[in-house]
């Protein structure tokens, strides 16, 4: 089962990245405010990242702040790209992502 990852990250600005293991690497989406159930979530879509950051904390290369675990585990898509089941320490449910956002069933 493919892996997910959440991470505090600290620039430019506070955030979470949220990573989901697609083949040789992770989509990627900053989220805008904390994940919690029921809400919501203002989300970019970014750059796909390097499969490290599953298990990766610290130092950012380029100056770009420093990342730590909120939360991880394994996850399945329901709709390809569209939604998937998190089964994490503090998220379990569902994810959906519309345009420019995320909701945490």
């Amino acid at each position: 089962m493919p892996r997910f990852v959440i991470l505090t990250h600290d620039w430019p600005t506070p955030h979470w990245d949220l990573l989901l293991e697609a083949g040789d690497a992770l989509l990627s989406w900053r989220l805008l405010a904390e994940p919690s159930a029921g809400a919501t979530i203002p989300a970019e879509r970014n750059a796909d990242h390097r499969k490290m950051y599953l298990d990766y904390e610290g130092p950012v290369s380029g100056n770009r702040g420093t990342v730590t675990r909120w939360d991880s585990g394994t996850f399945e898509w329901i709709e390809k790209r569209i939604a998937a089941r998190l089964n994490g320490s503090r998220i379990t449910g569902t994810i959906r992502f519309t345009d420019g956002e995320c909701t945490f069933v």
